[in-house]
């Protein structure tokens, strides 16, 4: 694609006080199992796009909290040549590709009144690896804080599947307090489902086995967001600090740097969800924790998860709904079973793993 410094010069001073150049902000929603079809139309209407007079620039970003909602900003000289093309059949019929795979779109337009770095005065455009290198011949290593405050808690767009985003984190605590933490996390108080305008909490499925706790979450609109709301709540910091002194590796919640770092290294990604057909009665939740290799752990997580995926389509099976967690040598199944609980496995789910005992599990009224 044509990029800015291709197309346009600097503007002088006077120039950039009167810029007419206009961002455009398409919002999408792609449709579960579109995502592929998604990038594919995007890739031929994006050369197309390129060729149309007055285009600068685009980009196409993928939300962090989300991984079905996706982002296009583009670049143009002004709002004139953007209206005209949007307006035209040529317009039209170039992104009827999209209609396929997108739920719903929002676009927004803007004229740039400021930028940074600024054009106008010859500033220049930094990178972050001239700003790490910049950095590195003045220290030899950061700060301990410094590096801690690098990691993302989200690496990499969670799964969502039909608007419902899940995740989970997993920690161990010292062996011998396992009872004392099982109380702990099973009696607070559960926070405001309502996270924002877009993001909800749905439901919070908590397991122990041994001296490892899981954590599954399950969220509407935004996980970054989800996950920030739930630490900010004074009843979830209180039962936070209160099995800090119990967990194997130190973390201080209330420090931003120490909070995204435990949160990263915590981290236990959905990698795979099936469901059924929904069915009348009730529901029981259980949980399996296989042990695994790590190098092994992905190809195991997409054996499991082809497993589940057919139990799930079969109408005569019990399975209503199954999640697959994994990170390194922790994988995690969760498992929605039509009827109650029972002892055993009377259905086989179990795959090799063992089962996990219930701490808690939360529903606000729209799960």
């Amino acid at each position: 694609m044509t990029t800015l410094d291709e197309r346009r010069t600097a503007p002088s001073p006077a120039e950039a006080e009167q810029s007419t150049r206009l961002r455009v902000v398409l919002l999408l929603d792609v449709l579960d199992g579109k995502e592929q079809q998604f990038l594919k139309a995007y890739e031929q209407i994006r050369h197309q796009v390129a060729a149309v007079p007055g285009h600068i620039s685009d980009q196409l970003c993928q939300s962090l909290g989300n991984s079905s909602q996706w982002l296009i900003t583009s670049e143009w000289e002004s709002s004139e040549p953007f209206l005209e093309w949007v307006e035209s059949a040529a317009h039209r019929k170039m992104v009827e590709p999209l209609h396929g795979c997108v739920r719903d779109t929002t676009s927004l337009r803007f004229v740039i009144a400021r930028e940074t770095p600024d054009p106008a005065l010859g500033e220049p455009r930094k990178t972050a690896r001239a700003a790490t290198a910049g950095k590195a011949a003045g220290k030899a290593a950061g700060s301990v804080a410094e590096r801690v405050a690098a990691v993302d808690p989200l690496a990499s767009p969670p799964l969502c599947t039909n608007g419902v985003v899940r995740h989970a984190i997993t920690f161990t605590v010292r062996p011998g307090s396992e009872e004392k933490v099982a109380k702990l996390l099973a009696d607070y108080e559960s926070p405001r489902a309502q996270v924002d305008d877009t993001t909800r909490l749905l439901r919070t499925s908590l397991y122990m086995h041994g001296n490892r706790v899981v954590r599954a979450v399950e969220v509407t609109g935004d996980l970054g967001n989800a996950l920030r709301h739930v630490a900010q709540q004074p009843e979830v910091r209180a039962v936070e600090e209160a099995i800090n002194p119990y967990l194997e590796e130190d973390r201080d919640l209330t420090d931003p740097a120490s909070a995204r770092a435990f949160f990263a290294r915590a981290a236990l990604p959905a990698v795979e969800h099936a469901t059924s057909d929904p069915k009348p009665g009730d529901v029981t939740r259980v949980a399996y924790l296989h042990p695994i290799d790590a190098q092994q752990g992905p190809a195991e997580a997409r054996r499991l998860a082809g497993l589940d995926a057919a139990d799930c389509i079969d109408p005569s099976h019990a399975l209503a709904a199954a999640t697959v967690f994994q990170r390194g040598d922790v994988l995690v199944r969760v498992l929605d079973v039509n009827g109650q609980a029972q002892s055993g496995d009377p259905h086989g789910l179990a795959r090799g793993g063992r089962r996990m005992d219930l701490v808690t599990d939360r529903s606000s009224h729209e799960a």
